[in-house]
């Protein structure tokens, strides 16, 4: 039974729900469910790692070798796999915050399925979440733009106790030894207890006896690839930044591991802290300058957008909680589920809301009372969080998605046998539904059956193709771009109707085709190619075309952010240099050549 549950969870996880049902199950044989209570410590700092772990619920708070927070994790992230990618050691603390359910990946087993699985190998090595440092985008950041803070220093001359107190002060494990505008050397934690500690040396003798004189040294210039190989080859872990001689910095071993985690993990720990929507809504502002800095640092589309997602879940999460504060204790189980952009992962710096409530049969009419204020309590939090409303309404304060679980059954059965036009925009939304909070089971016994009877209507299916082929890429008759002709966005392309959607809604159909548990379009595609729903070619050919549209989208939105607009989907052509609009032309002609493929599929 323990095994069946844990299947049902990981169907809801990525990137394991773009396996094969027989995969997964083997997958879930092999997991070892630990409960583990608030205050456990998981693993330390520099111990073996027998693996990796999912928190299923309850919350794991990472820090470094120093004590500094590093992440706090939820449900549905992973932990220690940056280790055991390395060298089987843990670079980091993992102590739980929350009573948690954890499931642990046995190593050779987790290795095992990054080399075998190309959804496992790409979702741990490209660089997001907790992945490893040496992929990703740190490699190409420059040093000069991965420096937090304005340089800390003290003078040669300054007693060893004083230099000790300002590391203690800032938090830091290291100083620049300045002279003359010059730096002269650094003084680390380390010295301190080898040089200073160990041998019983006098505090109060000066720096300049303990500190390391003429260390290595990088540029502003330097690449992120140049601080690994300098700290591989001359083993330190603290690299001075300093351009003509002038100290403008410190880059650690720490900020490796923490550089691509900081702006969620903070944001994350002050949203934990917000005693009320107003201080949850200052930090979500920061998130169009997350989303640049994440587009800035070369992650992959669906890396960036799942990070934007997941500060999403924790605030609508965060939300219930303090529904629940203010209202009492949910009357009965539910579920929370998310559709659209969030229900499937894909959030950029412009998203509204769309979501619904699932409610146990057994709710009475009082008790739906309390889920019409909860819901209201949660949408209008997260409109001023800067989620706006649904502009179709699509949203749990509306009575129609705000249902016992029979209705919602009902829902769905009346969709796949009367596929109406309604009913086909009803179930394209409602086919993207994630759990994001409460009783899973719920969303568990609406989607089981689902898929599978409509997969078996013919006629349903004939009509969600159909409507799968309404958003078409923007390309004229020759080929060329066919931009809006007035208006506001007059010349511009809309890259979310006109680029991403008809893509989400190919992988959409896919999925509906092969029985795909998967909400993520990319994923549903890998699904759908190596289950034969797709072609080999022509899949790999959509990945790569999704790729580069969603990439230029998510660019153009962080060049507007850089520049101080507001980010949207409008792109103007004319703005990319001619190689990247000839790849961006290209990939529209692939998604209607597999628009094309679909539809003559349809018709046969």
């Amino acid at each position: 039974m323990t095994e069946i549950a844990t299947r049902d969870f990981l169907t809801t996880t990525h990137p394991y729900d773009g396996l094969s049902p027989d995969d997964l199950t083997a997958i879930a044989a092999q997991l070892d469910r630990q409960e583990q209570a608030s205050g456990a410590i998981v693993y330390t700092h520099g111990q073996p790692l027998p693996g990796v772990w999912l928190i299923e619920s309850g919350s794991v708070e990472i820090t470094d070798a120093h004590g500094a927070l590093v992440s706090v994790l939820h449900a549905r992230n992973h932990f220690g796999e940056r280790g055991l990618l390395r060298d089987g050691l843990a670079a980091t603390t993992a102590r739980v915050t929350a009573d948690a359910i954890l499931h642990l990946f046995p190593a050779a087993v987790f290795l095992e399925a990054v080399a075998q699985f190309p959804s496992f190998n790409r979702y741990f090595t490209r660089g997001g979440g907790n992945r490893g440092i040496t992929q990703g985008g740190l490699l190409t950041l420059h040093v000069g733009d991965m420096l937090a803070h304005a340089p800390i220093t003290c003078g040669p001359a300054t007693k060893i106790r004083d230099a000790a107190k300002i590391m203690k002060s800032h938090r830091i494990s290291s100083l620049g030894v300045v002279e003359n505008d010059q730096l002269v050397g650094i003084l680390t934690v380390r010295d301190m207890n080898n040089k200073v500690v160990a041998e019983g040396l006098d505090p109060a003798r000066p720096v300049a006896d303990v500190m390391t004189r003429k260390p290595v040294s990088l540029t502003p210039a330097s690449l992120g690839s140049d601080v690994l190989h300098a700290m591989i080859e001359h083993r330190v872990g603290h690299l001075p930044v300093v351009d003509g001689g002038q100290f403008r910095g410190m880059i650690t071993q720490t900020d490796l591991t923490r550089f691509m985690a900081t702006s969620q993990a903070q944001m994350i720990a002050d949203l934990s802290r917000a005693a009320d929507v107003a201080e949850m809504a200052a930090v979500t502002k920061r998130l169009p300058e997350f989303l640049m800095q994440l587009v800035g640092s070369h992650l992959a589309h669906d890396v960036v957008t799942r990070k934007i997602t997941d500060v999403a879940d924790i605030v609508t999460r965060r939300l219930l909680k303090m529904a629940e504060a203010q209202f009492g204790p949910a009357p009965v189980p539910y579920c929370w589920a998310a559709c659209g952009s969030q229900g499937r992962r894909e959030q950029t710096g412009v998203s509204d809301q769309d979501n619904c409530l699932i409610i146990h049969d057994s709710a009475t009419d009082d008790d739906m009372r309390w889920f019409a204020q909860t819901a209201r309590f949660v949408c209008d939090g997260l409109d001023a969080c800067g989620y706006v409303y649904c502009p179709g309404d699509m949203m749990a304060t509306a009575d129609r998605w705000r249902q016992r679980l029979g209705t919602w059954q009902g829902y769905f059965r009346k969709w796949i046998s009367q596929p109406d036009e309604e009913a086909q925009m009803l179930a394209s939304v409602m086919f993207d539904l994630r759990p994001i909070a409460g009783d899973e089971t719920l969303f568990t016994a609406l989607q089981e059956g689902t898929l599978e009877a409509a997969t078996k209507n013919s006629i349903f299916v004939a009509h969600m193709i159909s409507n799968s082929l309404k958003h078409t890429p923007p390309l004229s008759l020759f080929r060329g771009f066919a931009t809006i002709r007035s208006g506001e966005h007059r010349n511009t392309v809309d890259m979310k109707h006109n680029g991403v959607v008809p893509i989400v809604d190919l992988g959409r159909v896919y999925a509906l085709r092969g029985q795909i548990t998967a909400a993520n379009s990319r994923a549903r595609i890998e699904a759908a190619r190596e289950a034969g729903i797709v072609s080999d070619s022509g899949g790999r050919d959509l990945l790569a075309a999704y790729d580069t549209i969603a990439s230029v989208r998510l660019e153009h939105q962080a060049a507007q952010v850089r520049t101080g607009q507001k980010p949207d989907n409008f792109l103007l052509p004319a703005t990319l240099p001619a190689f990247e609009r000839s790849h961006l032309r290209d990939a529209f002609v692939i998604v209607r050549t597999m628009q094309g493929a679909l539809s003559s599929s349809a018709a046969r």
